[in-house]
This record gives C-alpha cells, sequence and structure tokens, in this order.
C-alpha cells in the first residue's frame, strides 16, 4: 500500500538525516491526512491509492510551477531546492509513459471510442485518465488526440 511506502519512507529519512527528503515526505503525509480529514468529514472511506497518486500528482505540478517562477525571477538555489522534492515525490508515483508509448495510448483510445472531431477530445481524455491514471502528463495527451483529430 502506497501510505505504507510512505511512511517507511519517511522513518527512514528520518533516520538519515536527509533534511530535504524527510520535509519533503512530511508534506506530503500532511497533506494526505487533509485529505482524510476531508473525506471522514464528509462521510467517505479514508483514501485509497489512487487519491493519493493524485495528491502526489498535484504536488508534483505545484513544484514544477514554483520552480519555474523561481527561475524566472532568479532564484536558482530555491528552484533547485523545489527539482529536489519533485524527485522525492516522483519515486512514489507509477513509471511515466514515453512520448511513443503516449502517442500509441493515445491513437488506441481514439480508435476505440470512434472520436472523430474535436468535440470528442474530453471523451478520449476520460478514457485514457481512467487506464494511466499518474502514468502520463495528461496536457500532453491532449494535444496529441487533438492533432489526430484535426
Amino acid at each position: 500500500m502506497l501510505r505504507d511506502k510512505l511512511a517507511l519512507a519517511l522513518k527512514d529519512a528520518s533516520k538519515s538525516e536527509e533534511p530535504v527528503r524527510f520535509c519533503t515526505l512530511r508534506l506530503v503525509q500532511a497533506a494526505i491526512k487533509d485529505r482524510d480529514i476531508a473525506h471522514r468529514a464528509s462521510g467517505k472511506d479514508p483514501v485509497s491509492d489512487d487519491d493519493i497518486t493524485g495528491i502526489l500528482i498535484k504536488m508534483v505540478k505545484q513544484r514544477k510551477e514554483s520552480s519555474r517562477l523561481y527561475d524566472e525571477k532568479g532564484r536558482p538555489d530555491l528552484a533547485a531546492q523545489e527539482r529536489q522534492e519533485i524527485a522525492v515525490i516522483r519515486e512514489f508515483l507509477p513509471a511515466q509513459l514515453t512520448e511513443d508509448k503516449i502517442r500509441e495510448a493515445c491513437a488506441s483510445v481514439v480508435e476505440e471510442t470512434g472520436a472523430q472531431g474535436l468535440r470528442d477530445v474530453g471523451r478520449c481524455i476520460e478514457k485514457l485518465k481512467d487506464r494511466y491514471s499518474g502514468q502520463m502528463d495528461f496536457s500532453k495527451a491532449s494535444g496529441v488526440v487533438k492533432d489526430m483529430l484535426k
């Protein structure tokens, strides 16, 4: 279970005195706990591995944006720290599909759904999200699907 892997990694990071890894994993644990509390308040079960993967993806996106902004503002030290945090978080995400695999998956879904034009892009992306959650950048996939349907 992903939650257990994160807890074990946090324990190991605290013992090995890796400050960036330790702080990043604590932030991840806090985000998961916040989502658990929100679920409990609305009467839902604790977050699943898929939910945790979603949280991790969101955290990576936030850090990418932050590192880009830090680079633009001339703060390479802070940008480097954000990139280190991204590396730590990505250890717990499924392996990302290559560009070629993304194209193959998009072609398969376009063919399977019988998509004819740009109005079908949303339906294709929804299928891709069901199958490849956490494994691909869906903004890239959207561009690929749009190119195929033009």
